[in-house]
This record gives C-alpha cells, structure tokens and sequence, in this order.
C-alpha cells in the first residue's frame, strides 16, 4: 500500500478521499488553492501545497502544479477525485512519466472511453446494447446527413463525441431544422472540448438514467455493484440519485451488470468506473462510460457495505479485488439528494459565508460535505456543497428517513437548493419510482 499521496482535488470528495486513506495509514498532501485555505481537508491533511490562485485553471487544473507538489512532498501516487483532470487522459499519462502512480485507469482507457464514438463502438465489440444511431463522425455532407436521420427516424439528437456534463448535444424533432443543429453542436463542441467532432443517435422520449458501477484490477478480475438510477436531472446535471433502481429485476441486473465487467476485462479497465445508460420500455442503451469514481458512489456504498474509494486505493497500488462477485449482496434502499449553494427557484449560484450549519443525524443517515460553521463558500467552483444519502429497508423507509434529514439539516447565511430536494421526496411520481430524465425540468417548468 501506499505510504503517501496527493489529493489533487477540492471540497466534499477531497474529504471523502482523505477518510480512506486514513483507514488504510496512507498519509494525505492536500493541494489547494488560494481560495481554498480553509478547506477541511486541508486543514486535516498531514501537508499541503498551494497550488495557484482561485481560478481552476491556474490551480486545480494546472498539471505541473500538481505534480511538483507530489515531487516535493515525496508522495508516491495522485488521486484525482471526480471533475477537474479526473477524466484528462493528459493528465494520467504525465503523472506516470514522472514517476508517480495515478489512481484511476491508463491514459489509453480514458482516451478510448472519453471519446463517445471510440467508446460506443468498443461496447458494441464488448456486446453492450447501444442507442440507435451511426457509429462514426459526422461528415459535412448535408444530404449523407439528412438520409441517416430520415433512416434513424426524428427526432435525433446530435452530440460532441468528446462531450461531458451535459454539454455538447442538441435535440432535433424535424428535417428543416437538422443542418444547423449539426453546425451548431460542431461549433459548441470545439469551443467547449477542442474537439469539433459529432456523432448522430435516435432521441429516446422518456427514458430512464441508469448506471452500473463496476471495479476491475490489474489481474484480470472485474465486478459490478449493480446499479443507480439518476434519472431525476435539471439540464442534464443529476439532482437525486437512488440504489437499486426501482423496477430492475435481478435478472436484468445480473445480466447488463455481468456484460459490463466483462467489457472491463475486454478493454483493460483499471479501478472504479460507471457505465451509463438511457433504460426505456425495458431495453438498455449505452451512452457513456465514466472512468473515475462517481458523485454519487455513496448509494452504492449503503446498499452494499462496500468501501468504493478504498478499493480504489488498493487498485492503483498494485492489489487483487477484495471481493468476488458472489459477494456482492444488495441489501434495502439508498437515496442521495445533492446539496447545493443555489438559489432554489433560479439555480442561481449564492456563495457565502454559513453563518451556522446542523449536520442530520439517526440510522441509516450519512451526510458528505466540507462546509462547517463560519465557512465561506467561494464563488469560483461547482455549486455543490455536500450529499445527503439516508439508506432504509426498503425503497419507503429510505425517503421516510431522508424527508426527516431534510427537515434537520440547517445551512443558514446562504440559500440552498434544499426546499427543492424537499419538493421532489414529497412527489408523488418520484414516491413510486416513476421519474424519467425529463420529469423534473417538466416540473420545475424548465424547457
């Protein structure tokens, strides 16, 4: 095992990250920026190195930053958490050039499974259903163009092949409006991704987001953890996730979740990683795959009793899978409401100084955040201050406990998003498991 790494990350994660390593007797270096002095990983790390002023850019996205601070403080491997260079294929192949371990898959992997196309067609290879569409770049042949969306059938949605995070895609219900949508989507993803690339696919109406966790190691061996739904979304950010999905049979978890821990095996997948998919009148379709840990990982954690980060750790530093896929047992119910610094009617972003915070407590509740009394919430980063996750006996007994978690908590001095989170456990199409992708921007109003 490692004796030392660097988080090479911010906020709730970094936290959950150095937690682990605390289990396993690895000492931390926090590395920060300047706005981030006061973060509660930084605060309990055994070292950490400013890193650059507050601007992402010039700090947590700045790879020779990082990697000096991992030189100077003699740490053996970086942990990238999720977001910033967590999926930068760059990033994972400088960090082993200089001598260091990156905990998470190869440079070769992320490029492959960053690159939507690559990915798709490498889960075609695999036996992963997929969704309707070409498989290859866009030409700029209009009438090629318009032939494949009339044979696909509108509406289509046209997507950045190098994409993320809900950017980069653009949905078309009609023939006329086709040409543009592709020279738009084409300009949006080169100045967003520097990869003008698009691809094609059928727009599936009401599906659900469904995603399977899966580990894999360095000798062959792969699981999964079974899956997530997140199909309560704003603009294709998730607000609320859940473990199991509800309506999943054990038959169809055991099928697409053995299909992808072989397709791990198949493309030498290394640590934790999720395939996502659109779930629609009861077929799976691959969208992507996301080579890190997950936000959402702690429902996963609650229904399974399994350490995500931990193993991750192990992984990287060279050790089999603590587990074999025969022990792997879901057992009850885990939600997780993502808490947010936002206005909660506008979703405008309100950092801040907390004046005064109250974390919930009771069974089966688990809160993850960095923000403590007096903290301030810098305007310069994601809006997300933390997660909620209550786990029940059963898909009931979890909302019971995460309505009563609600109504607990208490984050004053800044606005938050959870009336919002509120509203959604009061609903009755989320009380039975009803939710699709659009349900609660169709809710909210949002078109």
């Amino acid at each position: 095992m490692f004796s030392k790494i660097v988080i090479a990350n911010r906020g709730e994660i970094a936290l959950r990250v150095l937690r682990a390593c605390r289990e396993l007797g690895i000492k931390v270096v926090a590395v920060h920026s300047e706005a981030d002095r006061d973060l509660k990983h930084v605060r309990l790390a055994d070292e950490s190195v400013c890193i650059g002023p507050a601007a992402s850019a010039d700090s947590y996205l700045n790879i020779p930053a990082i990697i000096s601070a991992a030189e100077v403080t003699d740490a053996e491997a970086i942990h990238p958490g999720y977001g910033f260079l967590s999926e930068n294929a760059d990033f994972s192949e400088k960090v082993k050039q200089s001598g260091f371990v990156f905990i998470g898959p190869n440079a070769e992997t992320i490029r492959m499974m960053g690159d939507k196309i690559s990915a798709k067609n490498a889960m075609i290879a695999a036996g992963i259903p997929c969704v309707p569409g070409n498989n290859d770049p866009l030409s700029d042949d209009e009438q090629l163009n318009l032939k494949m969306a009339k044979e696909i059938g509108y509406p289509v949605i046209i997507k950045a092949a190098g994409g993320g995070g809900g950017r980069g895609m653009r949905t078309v219900h009609t023939e006329a409006a086709l040409i543009s949508a592709i020279e738009m989507t084409k300009a949006e993803a080169g100045s967003a991704f520097g990869n003008p690339t698009v691809y094609m696919e059928k727009f599936l109406e009401d599906p659900r987001h469904i995603e399977f966790q899966v580990l894999a190691d360095s000798f062959g061996n792969a699981i999964h953890l079974g899956e997530r739904d997140c199909s309560m979304q704003r603009r294709h950010q998730k607000v609320v996730e859940e473990a199991p999905a509800p309506g999943i049979t054990e038959e169809q978890r055991k099928t697409i979740g053995e299909r992808c821990a072989r397709a791990c095996v198949d493309i030498g997948y290394l640590g934790a990683g999720t395939f996502e998919f659109l779930y629609e009148k009861g077929e799976f379709y691959f969208i992507e795959m996301n080579t890190r840990v997950q936000v959402e990982h702690p429902v996963t954690e609650m229904v399974t009793g399994f350490d995500i980060v931990k193993e991750q750790l192990r992984i990287a530093a060279g050790l089999p899978l603590s587990i074999t896929q025969d022990q792997v047992k879901i057992t009850g119910h885990a939600i997780e409401c993502r808490l947010n610094a936002e206005d909660p009617k506008t979703f405008m972003p309100c950092p801040g100084k907390i004046d005064q915070f109250h974390m919930p407590g009771g069974p089966g509740i688990r809160c993850e955040t960095h923000i403590y009394n007096g903290y301030k919430v810098p305007p310069y980063y994601d809006s997300m201050i933390g997660k909620l996750i209550a786990h029940g006996e059963t898909r009931e007994g979890a909302i019971a406990r995460m309505k009563t978690a609600l109504n607990e908590i208490i984050i004053d001095g800044i606005k938050t998003n959870i009336p919002l989170q509120q509203e959604i456990m009061e609903d009755s199409a989320f009380g039975v498991g009803q939710q699709n992708i659009h349900y609660l921007e169709k809710k909210l109003g949002i078109h």
